[in-house]
């Protein structure tokens, strides 16, 4: 027995409601089909007229009884239909490959494609040959319809086996060092690459099945072809290095020769294999089947990946020109929106209100900074003082935020920032510091004419000075090192990596007046440790999933200064 089970929750109910309300409107534009067919084949000496009258020189026009045929015309609304019943349900996402393509040739041909004939038998199996080689698609009737879309949805488990199947087979047998009894080893895949350095739209295609299927166990919306195909070109600009994809359930490594190393998480591989033991009960091994008691330290899975519409709306921008330019001789030299560089911006276009929002957070994560150009001031570039491609290029891939990019700036959610405040208990003279303050995220709450933000990026100081706060431009650590200003109360979320947390609060204490307080934003396995002896310290309980596209878990630490230190 297999320990994943696929439950009817894991799979969209279907409404009968809709199926009603779709039999009705075919009933309905079938009879005025066949009405407005019946009423043309009367009179077609005078649409003849109609049809000579207005074609184009070069056109020739079939006779109205060939354009106006009532099978051909029921076969396309009986495609149309199916189509639509098809895609309430989610069977088509189930789908392998070959079912898939079966569906969508009889969506194509509605009315059937009949199979070639050479003779009455085929000499190799001497058997009889089928008539058809695309069976026509039924007239949408109820006696049809209901009983078809039941029998598909009662099939999605077995569909959805078949696919992760046929996605395994695809990837596993190219190279002898591939496992052949499971998902879990690291599958070389050759053809990943052609001689151009674009992907191979086949075995790219694999991957991006194994990615829908991951995200179905992930509870995601579905990735987008171009999502898989920008990965994949990403992991080839910097060969011989690992990619994470789809926050840590997969990782692959390009290569220039055309190649790529694809790794599955063990977490992610249990649930795989589970679901091909259900199609080879005696063929996959129990190890394979178990879920993975060991945890590998360089592999590791993210708890709350960014939806991939919003990575699609990253992978979309742009850089703008930041020089004058003119596209004619003479032509007028136009400006550009920007004189900096390192800059992107979405273009233009219609676009999703809240996806939008969730990407601009993403790219103040990063240290973007959010400029507005034009005459009317009206069109958003994102300036950097680096070159986001790379850490772009990750955070699309793996739909999770890089730690290691930028001044590992987060801005700090609302809830947690106000919390902070309150915890601080600042005096109506207390005077205060937000180091490493980013754009203000804890500023904004604290006394304006108050405090003072320590900040390294230049950007980000532009942005702190427009909201009227006294900003100083340096690295927080060396300036505490080398000032001796000291104030009442230090607020901050420093940055996490490599135990910079702990550095920069220890720093942040050597500012800090007797009597003072400070409260810090801490990683949650900071909890308990004596980072500040001789201090009066109280930690707060931990919070989850507070920064979108990373799994950090945060605590607040408040300590304060005794008097006579």
């Amino acid at each position: 027995m297999s320990e994943l089970v696929l439950d009817n929750e894991f799979f969209a109910p279907a409404s009968t409601d809709l199926i009603d309300s779709l039999i009705g409107q075919y009933k309905q534009l079938r009879s005025d089909v066949e009405m407005m067919a019946g009423l043309i084949n009367t009179h077609q000496a005078s649409v003849y007229h109609f049809l000579e009258g207005n074609q184009r020189q070069d056109r020739h026009v079939r006779s109205v009884s060939e354009l106006f045929k009532l099978e051909g015309a029921i076969a396309s609304l009986n495609a149309t239909f199916w189509q639509k019943a098809l895609n309430m349900t989610d069977v088509y996402e189930y789908m392998p490959n070959n079912r898939r393509e079966e569906w969508n040739e009889q969506i194509r041909n509605p009315q059937g494609v009949k199979a070639k004939r050479t003779g009455q038998f085929d000499p190799e199996s001497s058997a009889q040959r089928k008539e058809w080689s695309v069976e026509p698609l039924p007239d949408f009737e109820e006696e049809a319809v209901r009983p078809t879309i039941m029998a598909l949805l009662n099939a999605r488990r077995q569909f959805f086996s078949e696919r992760v199947d046929g996605i395994f087979r695809a990837l596993s047998g190219e190279h002898v060092t591939n496992r052949p009894e499971g998902f879990g080893k690291r599958m070389i895949l050759a053809r990943v690459y052609n001689e151009w350095g674009s992907t191979e739209y086949r075995t790219a295609g694999y991957i991006q099945d194994l990615r829908i299927v991951i995200a179905k166990f992930m509870g995601r919306d579905e990735p987008r072809w171009n999502a898989t195909d920008s990965a994949l070109l990403a992991a080839r600009r910097r060969p011989g290095e690992w990619l994470t994809l789809d926050g840590g359930a997969l990782r692959v490594r390009g290569y220039l020769k055309g190649t790529a190393h694809l790794e599955v998480h063990p977490e992610m591989a249990w649930r795989l294999n589970c679901i091909l033991a259900q199609l080879y009960p005696m063929a996959i091994p129990p190890q394979f089947r178990q879920k993975p008691k060991r945890k590998l330290k360089d592999f590791v899975m993210m708890g709350k990946p960014l939806p991939f519409a919003v990575l699609g709306e990253l992978a979309k921008m742009k850089v703008e020109r930041h020089t004058p330019w003119q596209r004619e001789r003479w032509e007028e030299v136009q400006q550009p929106l920007t004189t900096n560089p390192l800059n992107r911006s979405f273009g233009y276009g219609d676009y999703d209100k809240t996806v939008r929002e969730q990407a601009e957070k993403v790219l103040e994560s990063i240290g973007g900074v959010k400029v507005m150009a034009g005459p009317l001031k009206n069109i958003a570039i994102w300036e950097f003082d680096y070159e986001p491609a790379s850490a772009l290029d990750e955070i699309i891939a793996s739909g999770c935020i890089p730690d290691q990019k930028s001044h590992q700036f987060y801005p700090t959610p609302p809830p947690l920032a106000e919390l902070c405040i309150q915890l601080a208990n600042i005096g109506p003279h207390d005077n205060c510091l937000e180091p490493s303050a980013g754009t203000g995220g804890i500023a904004d709450y604290l006394p304006g004419d108050r405090t003072t933000c320590i900040e390294i990026s230049s950007l980000h100081c532009k942005i702190l000075e427009a909201k009227g706060l006294a900003v100083i431009q340096a690295d927080f650590i060396k300036w505490a090192e080398s000032s001796a200003q000291a104030f009442d109360c230090i607020v901050m979320n420093p940055p996490f990596s490599e135990g910079r947390a702990v550095a920069h609060v220890q720093a942040a204490a050597g500012c800090l007046k007797p009597g003072g307080r400070l409260v810090a934003i801490m990683p949650a396995g900071s909890k308990g440790k004596d980072i500040l002896p001789g201090w009066n310290v109280d930690w707060s309980e931990i919070f989850s999933n507070e920064f979108a596209g990373t799994s950090i878990s945060v605590v607040i630490l408040t300590a304060e200064r005794a008097n006579h230190g």
